[in-house]
């Protein structure tokens, strides 16, 4: 009798150990996301990059904090730094529980505006019209972006609707808002000095219309439905100048949106994570704290769905 009670006792154990292990492989899958299954808006061809799309990096189910980051590397709207900017980054917010989603928006020469917004939100809706499945929390998904691809963040935060109720694709009927932004050695100014005139050239296309430049010079958007923002720049950039955040900072602080800004005193531009240098590779850790600050890192037994 013994004997069959610890054989049933170890079934059982190797049974739930399996059945963990397939739950882990299948949450831990990679499987890239189309934001239009269909065909995007304005697409001219039907290749590979006339397919934004979402490479998922869903939280280990274990640590999973609810929230969720919509990642948009940078690149001056002409290429996309997908690794440093992108892969590792996703990475990182996995290591404290955030789900990240890597967005491969669409870039020039073969598009500039409304592609690379249109591609953004349409991330934003997607996220959050299936925050059920990957057990996040509607109410805490944010947006994060290095450089050209935190122009492309910022303009997420100052260019949205709450959902478009009468849309017939459901999904165009979910906020587009995201609830927190991170912004990089972000792109900011179109209309100043301090633009980073590739960017902009790539961003607006060969015309640089007035209005459409005046329209994502973002520090001029900022109104008090903008998310509270995390800012991180370094007065050795000089492609993309600390004025840049700190042109979006002064712009949030007029509307009392809370706000934190870093500025270190060296670092080139395009660091990522901060690589091997001992004082930049801490932001990650500054920005982490606010996050943890703000309650967006607080794990939550129920998970919300917001339309």
């Amino acid at each position: 009798m013994s004997s069959k009670r610890i054989s049933a006792q170890a079934l059982f154990v190797l049974v739930a150990f399996l059945l963990l292990q397939i739950e882990s492989s299948l949450f831990a899958e990679k499987k890239n996301i189309l934001l239009w299954p269909e065909g995007a808006p304005g697409a001219v061809g039907t290749e590979d990059k006339d397919k934004p799309l979402l490479i998922p990096y869903p939280a280990d189910p274990k640590n999973n904090t609810g929230a969720a980051i919509v990642v948009c590397p940078g690149g001056g709207y002409g290429h996309l730094a997908m690794d440093h900017e992108g892969h590792q980054v996703a990475k990182w917010l996995n290591s404290f529980g955030v789900s990240a989603f890597i967005l491969k928006y669409r870039i020039a020469p073969r598009y500039h505006y409304p592609a690379p917004i249109l591609d953004a939100q349409r991330a934003l809706r997607t996220v959050r019209s299936r925050a059920q499945e990957w057990k996040i929390d509607a109410s805490r998904i944010g947006i994060l972006g290095f450089s050209a691809g935190g122009h492309l963040a910022s303009s997420a935060g100052t260019h949205f609707d709450m959902g478009k109720k009468d849309a017939k694709d459901p999904i165009d009927r979910v906020s587009c808002r995201p609830d927190f932004m991170v912004l990089v050695y972000p792109v900011i100014s179109f209309t100043t000095e301090y633009t980073h005139k590739g960017s902009r050239r790539n961003f607006c296309g060969e015309k640089l219309s007035t209005d459409l430049m005046e329209k994502f010079s973002n520090e001029k958007q900022v109104t008090d439905l903008t998310p509270p923002t995390f800012l991180m720049h370094s007065s050795g950039d000089k492609p993309v100048p600390p004025e840049n955040s700190i042109l979006f900072y002064m712009a949030l602080r007029k509307f009392n949106i809370p706000a934190e800004l870093h500025i270190y005193e060296q670092g080139r531009h395009g660091y990522g994570l901060g690589g091997n240098d001992p004082v930049l590779r801490t932001w990650p850790k500054r920005c982490q704290d606010w996050l943890g600050k703000r309650g967006l890192l607080k794990k939550k037994v129920e998970v919300k769905r917001r339309a």
